[in-house]
């Protein structure tokens, strides 16, 4: 029985299974995301979805869906399956599915009368191009398939609709056709691997719906354009590749290239197999830069969640090589941006006050996993460079008062990781002194006096730690308070007592201004007020602005954001935090920590974790289907777990 599998009874209840969707990427940028039946649910969805350089570089879909008809006898049986007006599904396929399971790769079965057909899907690597095999497990007649291509052209911020501009020419090419709607898109090549019939049969389906975007109050019907169909025969235990792509290959080469793919492959078998499978899809790569996306579908490399992320991504599942290269990439646009140049790095919001000391917090990650002696002379230099930055007052937003703490103004703009809008300005203004910000702050100067320290620099080491000795005083003096826990800001007179999953942050840190006890108070309030089965809220129900529930139109959304969702990376600073005041003692809470995270394999997008859940239950999945931050802080947490039980 495989790890991630449903059954047919699952699958015919669409309410159960349109919200299961499953997501493959190529570490190229494009991908391939659609639910477990194949309905596509969002405009985001599509089985080729890929970045258009000469357009505007962001994601477009070109093959929406594909549509596969079985036929024996004359008598046909479609397989596909989209909502239409009405609350009407047509034309129903998912009624012939037996089941479907992902061990190595998507598979489902359909069964149709006698015959038995087994689809698998796999995302070719580095290359634009979804790969699907049909396999006909039994039969006991003639059988034909069909296969219907619904093509979209169009970006994943809009629908689109019939319209005259649609180019409907095509060119045959070795076992298949290759089209282009508009100008300025890439060719789509659709080929097999056997020899087929193309029917050029144009037309236009209209008012296809997608059911997420209608929640969300976004446009959410469209029209799809199908220039035909292929169709030939198989036999029984035959496998028959289908591909599309911007590139043609000689069809030939199909079966192999799904093969290799197969093999590469990481079973996903258990939590801790499918989050290693979930982080690979973060990968990005580009013109020999490496970079980690924020999440899918829609998010790009941002360097806050890049740094947040890249430990557990890649030095907690032992893949030291990646994050050193990823690193080389954020090192350039780190230089960039304090030598005041343009950059050429894709990495977006590195002006961000906080980003420069999640860099630091990322390098001592590699410090503790790795050793210090390899963070010295890979990063040593770097650290140092970012902590005498900041010092010196060369960031435009980060400002050293007399005290030790840093100032930044988030009055009109968000600047932390709390970056929810409502007509251009923060639903939290978190402004003057932020909890972690100034958490981090103590720690960048105390892990760069040390790595001095290490290599001989005693007076300079020194200076650093004086400094970092003012601001651990002013910490505890602004930021802890009689009630036991950390005030979230305080700008120019205004507290922010709001409990807040941020102090954790500040709890967490190897250096940390904090006592044992202190750090304990901290961690039983944020026991008590934050935690949920799926991680942190955002925060207290007992706090003012409680808005737990990520539904509605976007202002709604927004002003939910960060008010009471909840946000399973967080969860991290608090596991970390449990076990440097309670050691191995904590070890059995930490693990049960996880019991409601586990659960999450099965629902919104299988195999991985979404952006953040609802603060209130029952804990509903929200936002990005897959959220590289969150996916990391498990694993991260997973190896420090390993460390203790290994001790």
């Amino acid at each position: 029985m495989s790890y991630l599998r449903f059954d047919k009874t699952l699958m015919a209840n669409l309410q159960e299974s349109l919200p299961k969707e499953i997501l493959r990427t190529n570490k190229s940028g494009a991908y391939s995301c659609s639910s477990i039946v194949d309905c596509n649910t969002r405009k985001y969805h599509g089985l080729l979805v890929v970045p258009v350089p000469e357009l505007d570089g962001e994601n477009h879909v070109l093959l929406s869906s594909l549509d596969e008809t079985v036929i024996q006898h004359g008598a046909q049986f479609n397989l596909g399956l989209h909502k239409y007006s009405g609350n009407v599904y047509s034309p129903n396929g998912h009624k012939y599915i037996r089941s479907c399971e992902w061990e190595k790769l998507p598979t489902t079965i359909y069964r149709v009368g006698g015959v038995i057909l087994k689809k698998e899907k796999v995302f070719q690597h580095f290359e634009n191009r979804i790969l699907i095999r049909y396999t006909l497990l039994d039969a006991h007649s003639v059988t034909t398939l069909r296969l219907r291509p619904f093509l979209a052209f169009r970006s994943v911020e809009v629908c689109t609709h019939e319209n005259a501009g649609a180019s409907r020419e095509y060119a045959a090419i070795d076992n298949g056709i290759k089209t282009r709607m508009y100008p300025g898109y890439p060719e789509l090549m659709m080929q097999l691997n056997k020899k087929n019939e193309f029917v050029f049969e144009p037309n236009w389906y209209h008012g296809i719906e997608y059911q997420k975007e209608q929640e969300l109050g976004y446009e959410y019907k469209e029209d799809l354009y199908v220039p035909g169909y292929f169709e030939f025969n198989i036999k029984k235990g035959e496998s028959v590749v289908f591909a599309a792509g911007v590139s043609e290959l000689k069809s030939n080469q199909l079966k192999k290239i799904f093969d290799y793919e197969y093999d590469v492959h990481v079973p996903r078998t258990n939590f801790q197999s499918c989050l290693v499978n979930a982080a690979h899809q973060f990968h990005y790569e580009k013109d020999g830069e490496n970079y980690i996306i924020a999440g899918y579908p829609w998010f790009k490399c941002r360097a806050r969640d890049m740094f947040v992320s890249l430990p557990g991504l890649t030095l907690a599942i032992d893949e030291t090589e990646y994050y050193e290269k990823a690193m080389k990439t954020a090192e350039k646009a780190i230089s960039d941006f304090m030598e005041g140049k343009k950059s050429d790095i894709m990495m977006y919001e590195i002006d961000k006050p906080d980003v420069f000391l999640w860099a630091v917090w990322c390098i001592q990650q590699y410090s503790r996993l790795i050793g210090a002696d390899a963070a010295i002379k890979k990063y040593g230099k770097l650290v140092d460079k970012i902590v005498d930055f900041i010092l010196q007052d060369k960031h435009k937003n980060l400002k050293v008062h007399e005290n030790g703490l840093l100032y930044i103004n988030g009055r009109k703009c968000a600047m932390t990781w709390m970056n929810s809008e409502i007509n251009g300005f923060p639903v939290v203004p978190r402004s003057g002194y932020v909890v972690e910000i100034n958490a981090l702050w103590y720690n960048a100067l105390m892990f760069n006096a040390d790595m001095l320290m290490a290599t001989g620099r005693t007076a300079e080491a020194g200076k650093y730690t004086k400094q970092a000795e003012v601001t651990g005083q002013s910490f505890k003096e602004v930021f802890l308070n009689e009630h036991g826990y950390l005030l979230d800001y305080v700008d120019d007179g205004y507290i922010s007592w709001s409990v807040r999953p941020n102090m954790l942050i500040a709890s967490s840190l190897e250096y940390s201004p904090l006592s044992t006890p202190e750090r304990k108070k901290i961690l039983d309030i944020c026991t008590k007020e934050l935690l949920t089965p799926k991680g942190m809220r955002s925060l207290s129900p007992k706090s003012g602005g409680y808005n737990p529930i990520y539904q509605g139109g976007q202002a709604q959304r927004d002003a939910a954001y960060h008010q009471g969702t909840v946000w399973p990376w967080l969860s991290g600073f608090y596991l970390e935090t449990s076990l440097k005041v309670y050691k191995k003692s904590s070890l059995s809470w930490v693990d049960r920590c996880f019991v409601g995270l586990e659960e999450e394999m099965n629902y919104h997008c299988i195999g991985t974790l979404p952006e953040l859940f609802d603060g209130n239950p029952p804990f509903s999945g929200r936002g990005a289907l897959s959220f590289a931050m969150n996916v990391a802080a498990v694993l991260r947490v997973n190896k420090v777990l390993s460390k203790f039980y290994n001790y």
